[in-house]
């Protein structure tokens, strides 16, 4: 069973659909005793950093957020659920992220408004050449250059290089997945990027 958290700010059914459609048994949940239960979780989102933070402390998802990592169960964060797994954001300074992954989130800035944000639209994934030397499940069948769809107006900077999973070009290549042991986190959405995305998800659903 994957629960799939609901803490008020995600596109949950569309997520909980896509999963279901590769296979998986899913549970909406916003209960911590759902989340110790479940095999697997995904935490997706759409909003604001500090927002969400104050949401999964409101309702008491943080410690079972961290025990369910820390016990190796697969985590798949999706868009915001990705940025909430570092420590700091610039759309809300002062505001501390779980801090499973030592990092920041940053906002795409633009001379001269040279290119939109938020970054909107279907583009390309690169692979980091230096994760393929290991075990990269979650892209298995995924072809390097294949195009996502993002949302977005920030993304993440990891301290630690070797978790990049992914880069897309936006102005600069920013980081659009990462990978570090059961954890995994996307910047796309997926769950709306038709067969590619279903085939990570896939992929989740298989480990």
């Amino acid at each position: 069973m994957i629960a799939v958290i609901d803490y008020g700010m995600g596109n949950l059914r569309s997520v909980q659909k896509a999963l279901e459609i590769v296979g998986a048994k899913t549970k909406v949940t916003s209960r911590p005793a759902d989340i110790k239960k479940c095999g697997k979780i995904v935490l997706p989102g759409v909003g604001a950093f500090g927002d969400a933070m104050k949401q999964l402390r409101r309702l008491g998802l943080v410690g079972p957020i961290k025990d369910a990592i820390a016990k190796g169960k697969p985590f798949l964060g999706l868009c915001l659920g990705l940025q909430l797994l570092f420590g700091t954001s610039s759309e809300a300074p002062g505001v501390r992220g779980l801090s499973i992954l030592k990092g920041t989130v940053k906002k795409f800035k633009f001379r001269d408004d040279a290119l939109k944000v938020p970054h909107m639209g279907w583009n390309e994934i690169r692979k980091n050449s230096r994760f393929e030397i290991r075990d990269s499940k979650l892209l298995d069948g995924i072809p390097d250059g294949s195009y996502m769809y993002f949302v977005h107006s920030y993304y993440v900077a990891p301290e630690d290089e070797s978790i990049i999973l992914t880069t897309t070009g936006y102005g600069n290549e920013f980081v659009s997945g990462i990978s570090k042991d059961n954890i995994f986190g996307l910047q796309f959405h997926p769950e709306k990027s038709q067969k590619t995305g279903l085939r990570i998800l896939e992929n989740f659903v298989k480990m």
